[in-house]
Order: structure tokens, then C-alpha cells, then sequence
């Protein structure tokens, strides 16, 4: 049996149910989890993708919106440029497409905040065409089992979709769960730092385990800072006393949420470069 077959049988037993998964779960509903999901565990995104689905069904419901509702709403998800970006792609599907989320890769490609990854992810799981979609998990998986390495390395969305390219199903139906299946393998069983090689569909093809699990020492990602105490933090703080406020937020009280004048302003003079923030008559508010 090929890597695809393996996969895809072992999906159909031990697939999880997510909404993103369910039969007749819309195309923007699809593009908005992708958002989410950019650097954000599962289960803090579902209940955050119905409640954002529950208020704006349509793209043409966010686009209605001031963004700053969608950054409240957003609440604490991380990385809140994201819902931005998410508001300026529900505007723009709604003034060149009719408010219908695109199928075509390059139509998604030019929309605002969506990437190689997130314009197949739309394509395939939303309409079921045929592409490679290629995440972090992937490309674990695919390094392991045909590469022999324990580690992906730096990406190359060239050289990662063609290795993913290389062995998708050439039915459309079969590639959209082997690209869902090879997802789910990476995130439950071939996970980075305790594989469950005993519950794996390939343990008895993958070329890492074949060779002994190789160390792998090539170059890595860079370590994050640490968050306490850091910008990212105090971003978080302001931001936050912002989405509570239906009213400006005076100096003064930000004074109160966040005491070290220079972490302060450095705080609220990114937000305002990032377009999180405005300055407006009473203080600081969202856009």
C-alpha cells in the first residue's frame, strides 16, 4: 500500500470531529478557521470560529463592520493583525467576488493575509480540488517517513509542495482527505517531541525509525523571547483594556493597566503603526 493509502485509511478511523470537518460547512467558514488556526491550538479556536460565524455568517456581514469589531472579537486568540487581515480579505471578497469566498489558488493568493498555505487549504477542503497543501505537520511527517530526518529544517514552499505534490492521490477526493489525513498524523501521532510511533500508519515504511531516529543537526527555527515581561506583553495589556471599552481609554487609564511608561508607549505606538489602535477624541480606542 502507498503512503497515501496507509494515511487515508488510518484518517477515516481516527479522524477528529471538527467543524471545519463536517459535511456542508461553508467555504468562509473554512477560510476564517485558517485563520484562526495560524499559530493557535484547536481547542481554543473552535469555540472563538462559531461565535465569529454565529455574528458574521457571510463575508459580507464582516465587511459591514468596523474592523476594530472583528479585533474585539478576535479577543484573545494571539496574533491580532490576523483579524485585520481577515476583515480586509471579507472586503475585498466582497468587492471583486460577489461576496463568494474564490476557488482559484491565485484569486485566493490576492487576498489580503492569505498565503501558499492558506489559499489550498480554502481550495481543497473547501471545494475539493486537487493541490498539495503543505503546514508544519506535513512536512514533519514527509521529512520522517521518506527524508529519514527527525526535523523539517528552514521551509521552501517550492520544494515542500513539490514533495507533497509528489504523493497526492490523483482522484480529487482522495487527495482532499490524504491532505487532511497527513495533517492529523502530525498533529496527534508524529508530533515534534514525542512521536507515538506505535500508533503510527507508516511505522513500518518510515525511514527515520528504519534508521534509528537519526539526530538531526542542521539549523533550526530561532528561539522566541520570553513573553512576561516582554513588548508582545504589554501590546496584550493595552489591547485588551481597548476591547473591554466601548469608549476611548484615556491615558490615564492605561496609566493603570500598565505602570512602566516606557513598555507603555512602545505598546501603544506599535498598535497605532499596526492599524490595532486609533488615536480618537477622549484617548485611544480600536479602529
Amino acid at each position: 500500500m502507498s503512503i497515501a493509502g496507509h494515511v487515508i485509511a488510518w484518517y477515516g478511523d481516527h479522524r477528529r470531529d471538527l467543524p471545519w470537518r463536517r459535511p456542508g460547512f461553508p467555504a468562509w467558514g473554512t477560510l476564517v478557521s485558517e485563520f484562526m488556526l495560524q499559530q493557535t491550538p484547536v481547542a481554543r479556536v473552535v469555540p472563538r470560529l462559531e461565535a465569529w460565524l454565529e455574528r458574521w455568517p457571510r463575508p459580507a456581514d464582516l465587511a459591514a463592520s468596523p474592523p476594530g469589531e472583528a479585533v474585539r472579537v478576535w479577543d484573545r486568540l494571539g496574533y491580532p493583525r490576523r483579524a485585520l487581515a481577515l476583515h480586509a480579505a471579507a472586503t475585498a471578497i466582497v468587492d471583486r467576488h460577489g461576496g463568494v469566498v474564490p476557488r482559484d489558488v491565485d484569486e485566493l493568493l490576492a487576498l489580503p493575509g492569505v498565503g501558499p498555505y492558506t489559499a489550498r487549504a480554502v481550495a481543497v477542503f473547501a471545494y475539493g480540488l486537487r493541490h498539495p497543501v503543505v503546514d508544519t505537520n506535513v512536512r514533519r511527517v514527509i521529512t520522517r517517513a521518506i527524508g529519514g530526518q527527525g526535523h523539517p529544517g528552514p521551509a521552501s514552499t517550492t520544494r515542500d509542495l513539490a514533495a507533497m505534490d509528489a504523493l497526492l492521490p490523483v482522484d480529487e477526493p482522495d487527495a482532499a482527505v490524504f491532505n487532511a489525513g497527513m495533517m492529523e498524523l502530525g498533529q496527534v501521532v508524529c508530533v515534534a517531541r514525542t512521536p507515538r510511533c506505535d500508533a503510527c500508519p507508516l511505522a513500518r515504511i518510515c525511514a527515520w525509525r528504519a534508521a534509528g531516529y537519526p539526530r538531526y543537526d542542521g539549523p533550526r527555527p530561532p528561539v522566541q523571547k520570553r513573553f512576561h515581561g516582554s513588548d508582545r506583553e504589554a501590546r496584550g495589556m493595552v489591547l485588551a483594556a481597548l476591547r473591554q471599552s466601548e469608549a476611548p481609554v484615556t491615558d490615564a487609564e492605561l496609566a493603570s493597566v500598565l505602570r512602566d511608561p516606557a513598555r507603555r508607549e512602545r505598546a501603544v505606538a506599535g498598535l497605532l503603526v499596526d492599524g490595532l489602535a486609533v488615536r480618537s477624541e477622549g484617548g485611544l480606542a480600536l479602529p
